[in-house]
């Protein structure tokens, strides 16, 4: 099964519907509606719509099998979660990126493997002196255009 690379913006709704097909890696749309209808308050329809989006968005392949579609992911549940992360960086000063992402790892629930591969990652991370803001005049808070 061949995956697509090239970053797909996914909303919301529609992570919940990927993350149900990753997890399943073969899915039908009434599996997906009994799984996600334990934890969202969505009706069929909706959860049809959304599968027709990724679909459409080449997000989704689908086989047809008798009646029933199957559905496969097309894209990485890794690279999309990258590709997220890098879309989240685009958009805040390049000064505060070390800022959000102490705080993401205060937030966050972490085992004790979680915590050492983040440390093995900060040891063996090359630095930089300075960081050029990134910004639009006006736009942040770093004083590089005051």
């Amino acid at each position: 099964m061949s995956m697509t690379i090239t970053p797909i913006k996914i909303s919301d709704s529609e992570w919940e519907v990927m993350r149900v097909i990753w997890t399943q890696e073969s899915t039908t749309a009434q599996e997906i509606i009994n799984i996600l209808g334990q934890t969202m308050d969505w009706k069929p329809a909706t959860i049809k719509t959304l599968l027709g989006r990724l679909v459409k968005k080449e997000a989704v392949r689908t086989e047809q099998s008798g009646k029933k579609y199957i559905y496969y992911p097309a894209i990485s549940e890794g690279e999309t979660v990258k590709s997220a992360t890098e879309n989240l960086f685009s958009h805040i000063c390049a000064k505060r990126i070390g800022e959000t992402i102490a705080e993401l790892v205060a937030e966050a629930a972490l085992t004790d493997a979680d915590v050492e591969l983040i440390k093995e990652q900060l040891v063996n991370k090359k630095t930089v002196e300075t960081i050029e803001c990134n910004c639009i005049p006006g736009q942040c808070e770093c004083n590089h255009h005051k």
